[in-house]
């Protein structure tokens, strides 16, 4: 089971469960998402809780994020060069999906600078979604956290797979 947290303009889209929510089974955690708008095109950015890797997507069909989100995520595991297995591993552990609120104001101060950095990663002129993986690229290349101590920095590129390989002992 993963926890997809969602800003709450994007909560009035899906329904919430009632009772409270327990955590990820998955190794990169719960998913915050957050709607953007980059050059008047609507974006979804994703962030693992506990990698801090993101993921942007086109916002379409965001009624259906929670159906796809697993093959999202495999996808960009994928791309950042997890070995297949592993991506399965943790791309089977995302299901069910559980919508809840966003709980962690650190990953949403994250997002919020992913945000502001996103535009500059962008060509000038003109941008369409087979651009996304690079952005995405830039962004896991990112110190996070880096205002604390050396040893709590967070570099998501080396992040998200040492946790994928914690979790499903992957060489």
């Amino acid at each position: 089971m993963v926890i997809l947290r969602a800003t709450k303009r994007l909560l009035r889209i899906w329904p919430t469960p009632s009772g409270g929510t327990a955590s990820s089974d998955t190794a990169l955690g719960d998913w915050y998402v957050n709607r953007l708008v980059v050059d008047r095109q609507p974006l979804l950015i994703l962030v693992s809780a506990r990698s801090l890797l993101s993921l942007l997507v086109p916002a379409r069909d965001v009624r259906g994020l929670p159906a796809r989100l697993s093959v999202l995520v495999a996808d960009r595991l994928r791309r950042l060069g997890v070995p297949e297995r592993v991506a399965k591993a943790e791309s089977a552990a995302m299901n069910p999906v559980v919508i809840a609120g966003t709980q962690d104001r650190s990953i949403l101060g994250t997002m919020v600078d992913f945000a502001r950095m996103i535009p500059g990663y962008l060509p000038i002129g003109g941008w369409d979604q087979t651009t996304l993986p690079f952005v995405e690229s830039r962004l896991a290349e990112t110190p996070c956290r880096a205002s604390g101590r050396v040893e709590e920095v967070i570099f998501p590129e080396r992040a998200a797979p040492d946790l994928l390989a914690a979790r499903w002992h992957a060489a």
